[in-house]
């Protein structure tokens, strides 16, 4: 597949090989290009890995605390980028978001009380109520106009349910809601009387110039004062294993659940992920501007690609780098293990919720994507 020149920054090789790498080093030794877990083959910004070295180069890694400068980054980007205005205290730092879905899981419900969450969905959300031996209700996310929407059933709101589990953008599907869809989701959260957990990790990461991220929590002070927001800049850049997320939790009855929860289970996070939070925020715009332009080539790419395959259909992607691939119609047991021989690990649709589908994740070299796309294609072409 022809292409343009190279990207000078995400074109890049990067040897991820030797770096550790759980995406990498699955199919370490083999033939299989990992296209899988949601991390980038992104170099990060100049600026995150000169505010490292800095901080390494003082020597001293002893406890830390949240940077006031750090704080004030995210109040200054919340209202910039999204116009949503936040306070200091409202924020609560983690060292990763899965925890955060975790402590809201176990802080908002009691044993006997149930949570409500879609389907097909990103894995910790599911696992999370089972963990805690909470019940759990499905909303099955179904296609509206060729998105990705969940499902708001009455019918799987028992007395005993409590907490709703929401991602946006959506991960699978790429969905990047609207206010009258985010509106609807506040409507059946009041009507229910529910809390709030939106995952929006994915927020800086709008692919469709026609779609902007607007937080669950910014629609009315009501949805305000029943969310748990999460974010973080870990997809964004590409600083997963670092490990620096953000809860920002406006009421101050449920912020206090949510802390006495983590304390004494949950560490701190690392002094260096701050460093590199703070240097993304304050520095990286420029870079994260590049990539979505990058990616935004991807994702035509394979949109175009993947449709033009016998059997495969892809909707339009809005947000994220993942790509939810329908493959009901291949004449195949598995996709997932069909493509995996086929030299192409993609995520299995069974860890989502649908073994019928597979996720892709484009956020790589276009070398990488070409190829994986000729092997998926080449596959397809043998049957």
């Amino acid at each position: 597949m022809p292409g343009h020149a190279p990207h000078p920054l995400f074109d890049q090789p990067v040897d991820r090989t030797a770096s550790n790498s759980i995406k990498w080093n699955k199919y370490k030794g083999q033939d299989i290009l990992p296209m899988w877990v949601a991390d980038s083959d992104f170099k990060v910004p100049q600026a995150i890995t000169q505010a490292l070295h800095q901080h390494v180069d003082h020597g001293v890694f002893g406890y830390g605390c949240a940077p006031q400068s750090l704080t004030q980054l995210l109040v200054e980007r919340m209202a910039s980028l999204y116009q949503w205005h936040i306070e200091p205290e409202w924020i609560v730092y983690l060292p990763g978001l899965v925890c955060g879905i975790n402590l809201a899981v176990r802080s908002q419900t009691t044993p006997e009380q149930g949570v409500l969450c879609p389907t097909p969905i990103y894995p910790p959300f599911k696992s999370s109520v089972k963990l805690a031996k909470r019940e759990l209700s499905l909303l099955p996310v179904t296609l509206k106009q060729q998105r990705w929407l969940m499902s708001l059933d009455d019918s799987a709101v028992t007395p005993n349910s409590r907490l709703l589990l929401f991602c946006n953008p959506l991960n699978p599907g790429g969905t990047v809601y609207s206010r009258e869809e985010l509106e609807a989701v506040a409507q059946y959260a009041d009507q229910h009387d529910l809390i709030v957990c939106s995952d929006e990790i994915h927020c800086d990461l709008i692919l469709d110039p026609q779609r902007r991220h607007i937080p669950f929590a910014s629609l009315s002070q009501a949805a305000e004062q029943r969310a748990i927001t999460l974010i973080a800049p870990s997809k964004t850049f590409n600083i997963a294993g670092l490990g620096a997320s953000v809860a920002i939790i406006p009421n101050p009855h449920i912020r206090r659940q949510f802390i006495k929860e983590k304390a004494g289970i949950v560490p701190e996070v690392n002094v260096l992920a701050y460093t590199a939070a703070e240097a993304a925020y304050a520095h990286g715009q420029a870079w994260l501007d590049e990539q979505l332009h990058f990616l935004r080539g991807h994702k035509a790419k394979l949109e175009q690609a993947i449709n033009a395959m016998p059997y495969l259909t892809l909707h339009p992607i809005e947000g994220t780098y993942l790509a939810w691939i329908d493959a009901s119609e291949l004449p195949v047991p598995s996709p997932f293990k069909f493509f995996e021989r086929a030299g192409v690990g993609l995520s299995p649709g069974a860890d989502f919720g649908n073994a019928k589908f597979v996720r892709l994740n484009f956020a790589c070299r276009t070398e990488l994507l070409d190829e994986a796309l000729r092997r998926m294609e080449q596959a397809i072409a043998a049957l």
